[in-house]
């Protein structure tokens, strides 16, 4: 997946470098570059997300019952 992005990312900054402005130049790489890109791994990125959180979870969970001090006698 990242070596798409870096494709896209190479392909707008080619064609930001064509415009004749700079502001075109600059809008054209954000419109066209950045912005589908992060909607893009955002989007693709969601199942990797729900496993991270999930194992961090379950990585916590049995650790927090364990780390509980002793009750004073």
């Amino acid at each position: 997946m990242h070596i798409v992005a870096i494709a896209w990312l190479y392909v707008t900054v080619l064609m930001a470098m064509t415009e004749s402005n700079v502001v075109a130049g600059i809008l054209t790489l954000l419109f066209y570059g950045i912005l589908p890109l992060a909607l893009l791994l955002w989007l693709f990125g969601g199942s990797g997300r729900r496993q991270r959180a999930a194992r961090k979870a379950a990585q916590t969970t049995p650790a927090a019952a364990g780390d509980e001090p002793d009750p004073p006698q």
